[in-house]
């Protein structure tokens, strides 16, 4: 858990004005779904006996290789996808920045897949996000008949106002 503290000086005379305290319920609430979690319980006593050499648990918590593992709680891994997608700092990044900025601090199996699921239901990333492809080409002119009546194509307009 990281504090963050300030103290404001005055020119006078020096003050402590005030102390900010900068904590993250998320580790809490990871600590708490890992003991809830009976696949993590018993893949945190295989860490204990030492048999398992990706995972180590560390202040409490059960790490993948230094990451905390978030457990099989769906409220809680939608928790932190909308965090680090939806939150004003982050402006919606996509799903490779996305994955980049998580995997530093997080994982659980088949992140990424859920990732990009995330971004790809994301409404306003639908909205804003072009995709980068190749443009279609010039047009190509339609072919000169070489009698009347040779050929004929109609479009169907509809949906017209009435006046």
């Amino acid at each position: 858990m990281e504090k963050l503290q300030i103290e404001v000086i005055l020119p006078k005379e020096q003050a402590n004005l005030a102390m900010l305290q900068i904590t993250s319920s998320i580790v809490d609430k990871i600590k708490e779904g890992q003991r809830e979690d009976p696949e993590l319980v018993k893949l945190s006593k295989k860490v204990e006996e030492g048999t398992t050499q990706d995972f180590t648990i560390k202040e409490g918590v059960l790490r993948f290789r230094d990451r905390l593992y978030v457990p099989k709680n769906v409220d809680l891994r939608k928790e932190l996808l909308k965090e680090s997608h939806d939150s004003t700092l982050t402006t919606h990044p996509g799903s490779t920045k996305m994955y980049r900025d998580l995997k530093s601090y997080y994982w659980w199996p088949g992140m990424k897949k859920d990732i990009t699921e995330y971004v790809a239901r994301c409404l306003i990333c639908q909205r804003v996000k072009t995709e980068h492809q190749k443009p279609g080409g010039l047009l190509q002119p339609l072919p000169i008949p070489i009698w009347k009546w040779d050929h004929i194509t109609m479009d169907f307009v509809v949906g017209f106002p009435r006046t």
